[in-house]
């Protein structure tokens, strides 16, 4: 967080050459996460009410605990791709006008 003070990085941030963006994305693929966990858990649980859908929606739950934040994990790296992408471009940029 001291490296954030510095005058340079605060101006990156201003002139939006420092991305948030990625803190962001890692922050919602936990809440992404604990989202399909407890999804996955309510419906595990649903299962064995009056409504419930048996042994399909149980296993349906498992799949959702497993496969879940599998899926969530799978986006949020497509997503930080392109910000690392875009990073990649702008240092050869950088690097090309020093020449």
């Amino acid at each position: 967080m001291q490296d954030f003070f510095k005058s340079d990085n605060i101006g990156d941030f201003l002139k939006f050459r420092k991305m948030i963006t990625p803190v962001i994305i890692q922050i919602l693929f936990w809440i992404g996460v604990a989202g399909m966990v407890i999804a996955g858990l309510v419906t595990m649980a649903t299962s064995f009410g009056r409504f419930g859908g048996g042994a399909g929606q149980f296993f349906g739950g498992f799949f959702m605990i497993i496969l879940g934040p599998v899926g969530v994990r799978i986006y949020c790296e497509l997503l930080i791709l392109l910000f690392r992408m875009n990073e990649t471009l702008t240092e050869i940029k950088n690097g090309l006008s020093k020449k």
